[in-house]
């Protein structure tokens, strides 16, 4: 069957004109500020739109029938709509006054849009106001964008495991645009809702009204871009446990949180990934508190609070980071690389691997012991009181090896490129991860990804797309089995 351009088309188109209404905000910040950003917001928003506009109407050619949305449409509509989202939404960096060329527009609204936190804008802390809202307002966009797509999408195109979440067995169709906003549509309340308490969370601690509004989207999308180039170090004690609280959301799967709060609360607790998110952070929170402590580094204070902030950061993939956790030395670089290849839940705005991923590995390592034991014995994996069927094992499976191949592939590049090791390794993990910074003297919390030379930054902003889009949905547009009829 011929591929149908038309759906791809359509929406693509629809992210666009998203983008160019999100355009729309700073625009006017710049405006009521009197600031130098507006000539460049507006012609931003004025190509975007017209972009997305012609997209839409030259797909539908003026019929208002429904367009099918098949799987081969579904695959290569994620990801020209992601993509193209990314190079529009560079505009604003290159019009404006901070004049960026144009690898390093796209790495940073690449960056934002998949919630990667990774910069290269150097003296945050002097931005205009307005860049400073459309960088957290392209996280916020962003981490809405991943959460539909790992909720109501990537379930159906089956991409590692994720079928286990379709919701009532429903496949892709010609209604399903329709039925996916119907399901979707509990997260365009609670989503602002959670973002406008963080917001109101971060002002009490004393951040004006720009910076709490900034954290706040950049935290629940888990995206960790900053108002300061010393991030949430820049802000006081209090500052960072609001900013836990909103990467901890972030990081749960985000259904739980949709429907009657009577029922809801009970159901996030209920939910496996959430008791292993949540004591994952715990037992490493502790170990690297005990690491600082023990070693003299910080008292017992400091350690806590330095050591559950970085923590809950790194395995929610947001990037916050408070003081240059890489120079804690021994085993805490160790912990927070593998925190960057776990992430958070499925479901989730987090990136990694997922917690699901892991438990149903867990469970097949611990089934193949006792098999051993026990050659007769029948043993089926489950989770959350689910049966994992072989499909979904194999998918799972596929998915963990293609991921640490991703990694290991990005990284040879980088060396190429002339990174050296700790950048290469530590920054194709956290590309593909979306974690934001990386280990090491040039990436990591003390550095930046400004000094990267032009094909490792282009090369990293591909990894962050194919990482936020669970690798398989783009890499199969790849493939010469794809294009064939």
């Amino acid at each position: 069957m011929l591929l149908d351009y038309r759906p791809v088309l359509v929406v693509s188109g629809y992210v666009l004109l998203i983008i160019a209404a999100a355009m729309a905000v700073p625009l006017l910040v710049d405006l009521a500020a009197r600031g130098s950003e507006a000539p460049a917001f507006a012609f931003s928003l004025v190509g975007t739109g017209f972009a997305g506009g012609i997209l839409i109407l030259t797909a539908r050619g003026g019929h208002a029938k429904a367009l099918s949305l098949r799987y081969r449409e579904a695959f290569l509509g994620t990801s020209v709509a992601w993509t193209g989202a990314g190079l529009f939404a560079c505009l604003p960096f290159i019009l404006g006054s901070r004049h960026l060329s144009l690898v390093d527009a796209v790495f940073e609204s690449v960056s934002g849009l998949t919630t990667t936190g990774a910069t290269v804008i150097q003296g945050l802390d002097g931005a205009p106001a307005s860049l400073l809202l459309w960088r957290a307002l392209l996280n916020w966009i962003g981490g809405l964008g991943i959460i539909v797509t790992a909720i109501a999408i990537l379930p159906m195109l089956r991409i590692g495991g994720m079928q286990l979440f379709r919701p009532d067995s429903a496949e892709l169709g010609v209604t399903a645009l329709p039925r996916l906003t119907r399901q979707n549509r509990g997260l365009l309340v609670v989503y602002p809702a959670l973002t406008a308490l963080l917001a109101v969370g971060f002002a009490l601690t004393g951040m004006n009204g720009l910076e709490s509004v900034c954290h706040a989207m950049s935290a629940l999308s888990t995206g960790g871009f900053s108002t300061s180039d010393q991030s949430l170090g820049h802000f006081g004690a209090g500052s960072r446990w609001v900013a836990v609280i909103g990467m901890i959301a972030g990081g749960i799967t985000f259904s739980l949180f949709v429907g009657p709060w009577r029922t809801r609360l009970s159901s996030i607790w209920a939910d496996i990934q959430v008791r292993r998110f949540l004591t994952l952070i715990a037992v490493l929170a502790a170990s690297l508190t005990l690491w600082n402590w023990g070693s003299g580094r910080m008292d017992g204070g400091e350690a806590l609070q330095s050591s559950i902030f970085n923590t809950v950061s790194i395995l929610s993939t947001t990037g916050f980071h408070v003081g240059d956790y890489g120079a804690w030395g021994g085993f805490a670089p160790a912990a927070f690389f593998f925190m960057s290849l776990i992430g958070g839940c499925t479901g989730s705005a987090a990136g990694g691997i997922k917690i699901f991923r892991f438990e149903v590995l867990l469970s097949a390592a611990s089934i193949h012991v006792r098999r051993l034991l026990h050659p007769h014995g029948v043993f089926e994996i489950e989770f959350n009181r689910r049966r994992i069927t072989d499909p979904v094992l194999r998918s799972v499976l596929s998915f963990v090896m293609l991921y640490l191949m991703s990694v290991a592939l990005l990284s040879l590049a980088l060396a190429i490129c002339g990174l050296d090791p700790t950048t290469s390794l530590t920054g194709a993990a956290s590309a593909i991860g979306n974690v934001g910074p990386g280990l090491g003297e040039v990436i990591g919390p003390a550095g930046g990804y400004h000094a990267l030379p032009a094909a490792a930054k282009w090369l990293l902003a591909g990894g962050m797309i194919a990482g936020r889009l669970e690798l398989a949905t783009v890499i199969v547009v790849f493939t010469r089995t794809f294009w064939r009829s």
